[in-house]
């Protein structure tokens, strides 16, 4: 299936600055999308590439195979629904009022506008101030305008920028419902431990470089991450368990009752055929495979090792 989106061999300057550099990335039909970095990886450069606010200096952005920059760059950004990192709505006006403003702007009925504020949560507040919303309650409206017309690609950029943990965590659940139902996201963010779970693939940006794409385990191979392990040892008795490690593990924080373990997936089970022979020493084993903030920050550090 074609995909919805794509840059190819994009590159982009400002000036003297690489913004982005040979990016190649797909967005599939139906999946979302997590576009993950720092500050100034070059995650809102590639969005601006498919709205057409910019344009490559080398490679192709195609947005439903048009280049939303050129000639049919409208027909392209009528597949869009766009939620900047910073919504500023005019607070005079109502929630339905905004929203019928940006149907008309998009040539669609407003005859859905309720649905959609119902579908973010916010409809017992379409006829109140937008300047009486909260920051979360603006950026669930700022999502239903995005909605509007029935957007082939839905784009977020740092949905959660600025939000509590509740207003973010009901951002993460506007997310998994777009999933649920079959839309294809894209989300630019930062929030890489948060991100992982509420997405299909992840795309990882550093220095304007496309460092990895794909699921999570995709990532997890290929950065060889470990697993992590914590035990809970008989005091005093951590050295007695670091004495019997196999090879290619090893210990991270440590005090007298608690140890952290690091193994290479291919030896988590000579690891934990050692521990159960420490049952007398070892008291409990909790394990987890490495997050997304791990994989991460293994790449960058890879990368700064071999430059």
């Amino acid at each position: 299936m074609d995909p919805i989106a794509h840059w190819a061999g994009v590159t982009r300057r400002y000036g003297r600055i690489v913004a982005v550099r040979d990016v190649d990335l797909a967005l599939p039909p139906g999946a979302a999308t997590a576009l993950v970095g720092h500050n100034g990886a070059g995650k809102t450069t590639l969005i601006k590439l498919l709205l057409g606010l910019i344009r490559p200096d080398a490679g192709k952005v195609r947005v439903a195979g048009a280049d939303p920059a050129g000639s049919r760059g409208a027909e392209a950004r009528r597949c869009l629904g766009f939620l900047p990192e910073n919504v500023a709505f005019h607070g005079a006006m109502t929630g339905s009022e905004l929203m019928a403003f940006y149907a008309r702007l998009k040539g669609q009925p407003r005859a859905r506008n309720a649905e959609l504020l119902e579908r973010v949560g916010i409809a017992h507040a379409a006829d109140r101030r937008i300047s009486t919303y909260s920051k979360g309650m603006r950026q669930r409206l700022g999502i239903a305008q995005a909605l509007i017309g029935e957007p082939r690609l839905l784009l977020l950029d740092e949905p959660t920028s600025g939000l509590d943990p509740a207003s973010r965590a009901d951002v993460f659940d506007l997310i998994d419902h777009l999933r649920r139902s079959g839309a294809t996201v894209l989300v630019s963010t930062h929030a890489l431990a948060e991100i992982e779970h509420h997405v299909d693939r992840i795309a990882i940006m550093h220095c304007g470089a496309l460092v990895a794409a794909g699921t999570l385990d995709d990532l997890r191979r290929g950065a060889q991450a470990e697993v992590r392990l914590r035990l809970r040892v008989r005091r005093s008795h951590t050295d007695q368990v670091l004495e019997h490690l196999p090879a290619g593990v090893r210990s991270g924080r440590r005090d007298d009752e608690s140890l952290e373990l690091f193994a290479p997936a291919a030896g988590k089970m000579a690891l934990l055929r050692m521990l159960a022979g420490l049952e007398d020493i070892v008291l409990d084993v909790e394990m987890s495979d490495v997050g997304l903030a791990q994989i991460y920050g293994r790449l960058v550090e890879s990368i700064g090792e071999a430059s």
